[in-house]
């Protein structure tokens, strides 16, 4: 094993331990769908599942078939009919759904019942339940268009996923349901996923879509200025979602969005898109500070935003019993007024629990985060942490490659977060000239990824 790989690999494991505990014992829904499989991703994705359900995740594991179905209709001579987004499920397309989700089904418990040595899966234990979870209610008529055997979720067995999940299993769930008196209905597997992960309470909900996630400027093409916005909170993809033309297709941005909206607001806290075509993509999003597609996250009442005229005052209480201790150097309040655009803030019901400002020096690619502040009724619930994130992408989005902080008693806190301590000579040459050196303040640095 070579040296190089020593010194890469431990870093970047140690780096993903927090992740680890952090998810351990928690739930979630992961919706798979049918392209993933039809594109041969089945087995990366089992492997990739299986290693997440060893690190103390509880897994609900809903598939699609929506290519599996048009093929089968295909082979019989039978065209795909759509409406509203939903498949028009006549006789001939039961037929096909039923056969397509019992192959598939019979794919996936395959895939997990591998252990070949010096696989991925070797040594793996994965017992899979399926069964019947889901009542369904059919669609019924929709502005003159009978869906026929096309369902909706009535209800979702949440005592028995829970006790298969209790038992260490995973549960697989096709998009399928059955009614009171038996009949069975083709179901949407987006709107499985997210009603199993609402009526479970889960902790994370997770599609595995054909596109990447949702763009800064969903309207615009790919590109090194627009890329994808990792993290959505709740309003905002609310306000998206309002704008965005009714999705018809997998592919719209609205699609998968709709329903990692309706799972954040049933009590969901984080809901994901990420593509199936990257490999790994559920553990890059999992363990990785910032994942690779978009979380859209519930903030409830707290609001994580960019501060303005009005929080002044709110700011200036936050942080003044820190500048009577010395904790932070004193500001004017006209100062702060200058440079309100630089600030950021968590606010909770009217009321500021913490804040920081963000001074660039776009000359040596750095900037400075300054007066990080969290209210002492709020430390220790993560408040710090949000904050030095979104400062970091404030700090990406204008090309930083690294921020920095001063401080003479926080330094822990920093270094625990990934910052290195550097001498004061490093600073910007802008900001070297306004050190205090009778404050000794110690000079701590971290590279933007």
């Amino acid at each position: 094993m070579s040296t190089v790989f020593n010194f890469t690999f431990v870093p970047w494991f140690r780096s993903v331990a927090p992740y680890i505990h952090m998810h351990r014992g928690k739930t979630f829904v992961v919706g798979v769908a049918g392209e993933a499989i039809a594109s041969g991703k089945l087995q990366a994705i089992a492997q990739d599942l299986a290693l997440i359900q060893s690190m103390g995740v509880r897994v609900v594991l809903v598939h699609g078939f929506r290519p599996q179905v048009n093929e089968q209709l295909k082979a019989k001579g039978h065209a795909a009919r759509y409406s509203h987004g939903m498949r028009i499920t006549d006789g001939v397309a039961l037929d096909c759904a039923q056969e397509a989700a019992g192959q598939l089904r019979f794919e996936i418990e395959a895939a997990f019942s591998q252990g070949l040595p010096n696989t991925p899966m070797a040594g793996a234990t994965v017992r899979v339940i399926s069964g019947n979870f889901i009542t369904a209610r059919p669609v019924g008529i929709v502005d003159g268009v009978d869906f026929q055997h096309t369902g909706l979720v009535r209800k979702v067995d949440v005592a028995g996923i829970h006790r298969s999940l209790d038992h260490g299993a995973m549960v697989l769930i096709s998009p399928f349901g059955f009614s009171l008196t038996g009949e069975a209905f083709n179901l949407n597997m987006e709107e499985v996923a997210t009603s199993v992960a609402i009526a479970l309470q889960a902790d994370k909900l997770l599609f595995l879509s054909e596109i990447p996630g949702v763009r800064i400027r969903p309207g615009e093409p790919e590109a090194e200025d627009n890329p994808i916005d990792t993290e959505l909170p709740l309003a905002a993809a609310e306000q998206l979602l309002a704008a965005l033309p009714s999705p018809q297709h997998p592919t719209d941005t609205a699609f998968y969005l709709q329903h990692c909206v309706k799972a954040c607001k049933g009590g969901v806290e984080r809901s994901h898109i990420l593509p199936f075509a990257v490999d790994g993509s559920l553990l890059l999003e999992i363990y990785v500070h910032d994942g690779i597609g978009t979380m859209v996250i519930d903030e409830k009442l707290e609001s994580l935003r960019e501060a303005t005229a009005d929080d002044v005052g709110g700011i200036l209480q936050l942080i003044e019993p820190f500048e009577r201790d010395g904790t932070l150097v004193r500001r004017e309040r006209n100062e702060i007024e200058r440079d309100i655009a630089n600030y950021s803030l968590i606010e909770h019901d009217g009321v500021i629990f913490a804040c920081a400002a963000l001074y660039p020096y776009p000359e040596a690619r750095t900037g400075e985060m300054a007066a990080l502040t969290v209210s002492p009724q709020s430390q220790g619930q993560g408040d710090g942490e949000k904050i030095l994130k979104r400062i970091e992408q404030r700090a990406r989005a204008m090309g930083l490659e690294s921020i920095f902080v001063l401080t003479t008693r926080t330094m822990h806190w920093f270094l625990k977060r990934g910052f290195v301590q550097v001498e004061p000579d490093w600073l910007p040459e802008a900001r070297k000239r306004k050190y205090n050196w009778d404050r000794r303040s110690m000079v701590f640095v971290k590279k933007l990824g």
